[in-house]
């Protein structure tokens, strides 16, 4: 077999092989004296039909059969004489298969791209420290009690974080326009649901009063028919109700599967899992900026096959997420082209760094993790044996763990800054730079 390899840029290569004539042939005889012992003709019995007659009918099918098993196993083949890696399959164009000639074709495809990881000096890291003060609990408990408040009718007017209970009628230049209408909804104003001054409109509003609300809709809004525009509503106040927090009785702390039905045992639970929320936050941020370090001091070229693949995953995992009747590919491919190409850039640097370094998933951090994670349920054990009797989990853990090490392997050369802040600090998300 002949091959030769040609660079038409940094990382597409075309290769043009070339595959005996003989065993091509060899190929095609050996289909068909397959298809002979089972063909069925006219005249003859299975199989005692002549190989003429088997080669008339059947050889331009077994050629073609020959040809896509040959090109797949002769590209394997160059690939791994040549050492080569591709990053996709390879488009093929034929140059020759004729019966009695050599089978020559032209597979041009993408390699990934070879490089080695540098630059973890230059990276500087800020670590964040906090710890889950009294004042943090109590705080956490009145959301808690918040997200299960309970709304009482009341016959006084309406304030702001009353519950509402509303018809309404929205109108554009006199006509109703879709989806500006509805009955009996229920309304907390102050959460700024509606826009802006529809729920301002109706603080001091009582059961059975009728509101006429002109307002404006947002230059942004999200439907650009209406957006900008001025428009009425007509606002009917079916009922007020006022937020009841619930008291933190055992009723309430066995709403959250707590065994010890006590305010102490619940402030216990309660304060493990937002140390668990602060441990993981940090993590979270360290990790974010060893990442970020990494990519800038290494730039690499991106397979364009890796690329499409991941923004095909990001758009299949858009639909899951936010429904509708859309298909994947319907979504704009530039929607996702930035984030899908962070993913590859930073799968390669890091599959990079675990070849550079020897690294391999840390079993009893593996089990740790696994531990951490089952601590959030009622019966742990049975999670932590669930994960190991589970191949595909556990190897997700095994990838999280080994990441992590990535991690370590980096922060041991990184600049890093200690820096101590409040718990509400240390768990806040970063926010993403705001667009130019």
């Amino acid at each position: 077999m002949q091959v030769s390899v040609e660079n038409t840029s940094a990382l597409e290569r075309r290769m043009t092989i070339a595959v005996p004539a003989e065993r091509v042939e060899t190929e095609v005889n050996k289909r068909l004296q397959q298809t002979a012992r089972r063909a069925k003709v006219p005249g003859f019995r299975p199989g005692k039909v002549p190989m003429s007659v088997i080669r008339q009918r059947y050889e331009d099918a077994a050629r073609q059969e020959a040809f896509g098993d040959l090109v797949q196993a002769s590209f394997y083949e160059a690939v791994v004489e040549q050492k080569l890696n591709p990053a996709g399959a390879p488009a093929v164009e034929p140059k020759s298969f004729e019966k009695g000639k050599d089978l020559e074709y032209v597979a041009t495809f993408e390699v990934f791209p070879e490089f080695t990881v540098a630059g973890f000096d230059s990276i500087a890291v800020e670590r964040l420290s906090a710890e889950v003060a009294d004042a943090d609990l109590d705080n956490m408990l009145e959301v808690l009690r918040k997200q299960n408040v309970r709304f009482e009718a009341v016959e006084r007017a309406a304030q702001n974080e009353d519950q509402l209970n509303i018809d309404f009628v929205g109108k554009v230049d006199g006509e109703v326009f879709a989806g500006g209408s509805a009955k009996g909804t229920q309304l907390v104003l102050g959460s700024g649901r509606m826009i802006p001054g529809f729920e301002e409109g109706l603080v001091g509003a009582k059961a059975g009063e009728e509101r006429v609300l002109n307002l404006s809709f947002p230059e942004d809004y999200q439907n650009l028919d209406l957006a900008g525009k001025a428009a009425e509503f007509t606002v009917t106040v079916n009922s007020v109700s006022e937020p009841k927090l619930p008291e933190l009785t055992e009723e309430f702390f066995a709403q959250f599967g707590i065994k010890e039905a006590s305010l102490e045992g619940f402030r216990t639970e309660v304060r493990k899992n937002m140390e668990r929320e602060l441990r993981q936050a940090i993590k979270t941020k360290v990790k974010n900026q060893v990442m970020d370090g990494l990519l800038a001091a290494n730039p690499i070229e991106v397979p364009k096959a890796l690329l499409e693949n991941e923004v095909n995953r990001l758009r299949v995992q858009a639909v899951q997420q936010f429904g509708g009747n859309i298909k994947p590919e319907q979504l704009p491919a530039e929607l996702f082209e930035e984030q899908a190409k962070r993913r590859v850039v930073l799968g390669l640097i890091v599959a990079e760094v675990v070849k550079q370094n020897d690294l391999k998933p840390d079993e009893d951090r593996v089990r740790e993790m696994i531990q951490e994670m089952a601590s959030a349920y009622q019966e742990p054990e049975q999670v932590v044996a669930w994960y190991y009797k589970n191949d595909q989990q556990l190897n997700e853990v095994r990838s999280v763990v080994l990441e992590e090490q990535v991690v370590d392997t980096v922060l041991q050369k990184a600049t890093v800054t200690d820096k101590s802040v409040s718990y509400e600090e240390a768990i806040k998300p970063v926010q993403a730079p705001a667009a130019d």
